[in-house]
């Protein structure tokens, strides 16, 4: 089945809420649909409309099932690219009758623990210190 072929032009004419057309990794969607549905909202859409879109759609971080979700929003290819399914391994997605809320986690790294760790003993630490402190200068206080 032979694709359509769009070029960046053609695509910067579907740039409106009623008509919007990006392009990501070189597909064509035609997201008009997905409008309502985006869990970021219709505005980051529309911003992104009539344009290269791919940047933005990686930088985000988006889940397979997002990812997925490009080829049932195409229309076509961007002139110059050629889009194969088979290379990247794809998880299918499965569209659910009801609305869902979707969110990304934000992994925790190792150095937040860290400074947990930190931010509790040091003080601890310190408070420790002053109170051994005054105690062996209360001890020789006695003593003389």
């Amino acid at each position: 089945m032979a694709e359509r072929v769009f070029t960046l032009s053609q695509v910067a004419q579907h740039k409106s809420k009623k008509d919007c057309w990006l392009v990501v990794n070189g597909r064509v969607l035609n997201v008009t649909k997905f409008l309502d549905e985006h869990p970021g909202g219709e505005e980051v859409l529309i911003e992104s409309a009539g344009k290269d879109a791919t940047k933005d759609f990686e930088v985000v971080g988006h889940s397979k099932a997002a990812q997925n979700l490009l080829r049932k929003y195409q229309v076509g290819v961007l002139q110059g690219y050629r889009v194969q399914d088979g290379d990247s391994k794809e998880v299918p997605y499965n569209e659910s009758k009801k609305k869902e809320m979707t969110a990304f986690v934000i992994k925790d790294d190792g150095n937040a623990k860290y400074a947990g760790f930190l931010e509790f003993f040091v003080p601890l630490l310190v408070a420790g210190s002053y109170f051994c402190y005054r105690y062996l200068n209360r001890a020789t206080q006695i003593m003389n």
